[in-house]
Order: structure tokens, then sequence, then C-alpha cells
């Protein structure tokens, strides 16, 4: 019988990190793979570029808890550093250290096998200032973003509104400008226009107004003992920081309170009314809603209508239909006894029209003969 030995590999890279240009106050992500037998380890460390400057190791955590090391082992080794809100002082080298050699922690022995490195530059340049404007007149919105750096060598422009993009193009100017048809009301949120440069150069602006409150329904209807639904939305920005129901002249409803059941997430709100009542809770309901520039609100009109009215409909259809086989009942009846003299009648004119057939046979032959 022969024992099987695992054959041990010394750990090699098969994905080693990228050199990159970042800018100041941007992300950075490095990615490493290594593989070997038994799964080698990997480490980070970093030189940065004072003449003076040597290797530290790099932990998760590091740097007031902007650096982000994730690492699996799992057939091989894969690691990723991430560091946020770059400064000048992160340019540097980054360099990913991996190895299998029992004794490579050790604090007294020498590995036999020496760690083997990768190595990536990162360069963090000082973000340069855009000058982003924004104008409001005869219904059309005119965004624009000047960069003020000419160091930077621009191969085109992007405007975004979230994640859809609005307008590109590949010209070289430092000014760009987009136009929106419309009211500043209706185009509300974060836009974006985007510098093709080497890294990326982003303006932001914000477009700001108050809380533009929809009602779900404007007239909502319910059953009595049921449970009322009424809903409240705000597709505007700024998000709205507080939510308010409340009836006319009256004060603003309280979550838990009665049968009131308040829930508020973000741009949507929703009210809950347990068991209808008719006279109690029939009439018009008010979301208000705040944000940092003011307030704003929706009305909802609640119809509360008896169990029984449910009912109406299906019992008018059942009176019909009652009605109608009443008289097909009647005129059944009524037609019934003209039919049976109809059939006795039928039956013996065919008797009657032999016997005739029958006479006027013997006459015949009795006047040939």
């Amino acid at each position: 019988h022969f024992a099987l030995i695992p054959l041990q590999l010394v750990a090699g890279f098969i994905k080693s990190p990228l050199s990159q240009k970042r800018l100041t106050q941007d992300s950075v992500e490095l990615y490493c793979e290594a593989i070997g037998n038994p799964i080698p380890e990997i480490q980070w460390w970093f030189e940065g570029n004072e003449p003076n400057e040597t290797y530290a190791q790099l932990w998760d955590g590091a740097r007031q808890d902007r650096v982000k090391i994730n690492a699996t082992y799992n057939l091989h080794s894969t690691s990723t550093i991430y560091i946020a809100n770059l400064t000048g002082d992160d340019s540097g080298t980054y360099e990913c250290r991996a190895s299998n050699d029992p004794d490579r922690n050790h604090l007294s022995k020498s590995p036999k096998v020496k760690w083997i490195r990768s190595q990536a530059n990162v360069f963090v340049i000082e973000r340069p200032d855009v000058q982003t404007g924004f104008s409001d007149s005869t219904g059309k919105l005119i965004l624009s973003c000047n960069l003020t750096d000419p160091a930077f060598a621009v191969e085109g422009h992007e405007w975004k509104h979230g994640d859809k993009i609005l307008q590109t193009d590949t010209e070289s100017s430092a000014f760009t400008s987009y136009i929106i048809e419309g009211k500043k009301e209706e185009h509300s949120g974060i836009y974006e226009c985007i510098y093709k440069t080497s890294p990326e150069i982003k303006g932001e602006m914000n477009i700001s107004v108050l809380p533009q409150v929809v009602a779900y329904k404007k007239s909502e209807h319910g059953n009595e003992g049921d449970t009322g639904v009424l809903t409240c939305k705000n597709p505007s920005f700024p998000p709205v920081s507080d939510w308010v129901w409340y009836r006319n002249d009256q004060e603003s409803i309280v979550n838990g309170s009665g049968r009131y059941i308040i829930k508020s997430s973000g741009n949507k709100t929703e009210l809950r009314i347990l068991k209808l009542n008719i006279e109690e809770d029939t009439g018009d309901y008010h979301c208000s809603a705040t944000n940092s520039f003011g307030k704003g609100e929706a009305t909802v009109n609640l119809r509360v209508r008896s169990r029984l009215a449910a009912l109406w409909p299906f019992l008018g259809i059942v009176a019909e239909v009652l009605v109608l086989v009443t008289i097909i009942f009647i005129y059944e009846k009524r037609r019934k006894p003209d039919e049976v003299l109809d059939d006795d009648d039928g039956g013996s004119a065919p008797l009657k029209s032999n016997a005739t057939n029958h006479k006027d046979k013997n006459v015949r032959q009795r006047n040939a003969n």
C-alpha cells in the first residue's frame, strides 16, 4: 500500500493588481489572486513616495477606517483592498504578497520560500475645480459646467440624472451645458456632468424644490368594517424628512392611536384605518411632507360604504332573474291547455279523411258495375 502525499506547489499569481490614477476624494480598489498547495496567504503592503518611507503592512480598518480588505481562501486565494476618500498621502506603491510556506510568519525562523510580490502604483491627483451653474427661465432649465484646470485633456462629455444618461458628446471644450424643457418642479434631482479625462472628472448640481406631494388616488373607497388604506408619495428632490397626516381643522394623527397606523419610508407614506366606520371615517385626509426647502401636501377623500352596499348589485340581479322566471312560468301555465287541444284535433283528422276515401272507392266500384 502506498500513501498518497499531496504535491506541494509554490504560490504563484494568477491575477495581479493594476496601477491606477484617481482624484482626491475618490476611492480605489486593487485585486489580487494567487494559487498554490497549500492555499497561500495574501497580505497587502504599502510604500509611499517619500524618500525615507519604507514598506508597511496594511490591515482592515487602517488609515482611520478608510482601508477595507476582503480575502477568501477557497481552492485558491483572492484578496481585494479598497481605500475610500483618497488623499495625496495615499499615492504610492501597493504590493500584494503571497506565500504558502508554513514558517512564513514565524518570528525567529526564516521561511524556506520567500513571499512572492506583485506591485501596482496608485497616483492620487488633486481634484480640479468644476464650476456649476443653473438658470430657470421661459420654461427651460439650463445646466452648465466649466472645468477651470486646463491641464486635463478632455475627450468628451456626458450628462447624467441618477443612472440615466441624458447626453453625450466628443467635444474637447472645458465648458458643457444641458437644456431641459419644462419647470423646475418637474425635473428636480441630482445631475452630473462628466468630463472624459484620465481620470474622469465630475461636477454635480442639485435641483431642489418643495415637496411635490401627490396622492396615489385622490378618492379612496372602503367597506364598513374593512381596513382603509390611503397613500401619498413625493417624487421630487430633496427627499422628505417628515410626514404628517391630519383631517380638516384637526390635530395631526398619531401613529398607533385609536384605529390609525402610519407607515412612512423615504418619499412614501401610508395611513391605515382599521374597522372603517361610515359616520366617523368618511371625509378628507391630508398628507403633509417636509424637506429642507419647505412643505407640500395632498388631499385624499375617503368614502365608506355600508357592507350591504356591495350586495345590492347581486340582489338586483337575483330579483331580475326571479321576475323573469315567474313571467316565463305564468306564460307557460296559460299556454298549456290550448296546446293539448291542438294535439287532439290533429290526431282525429287523418281518421276522417281515411273514412271519406273508403266511401269514395265504394261508390266508384258500384258505378262501374
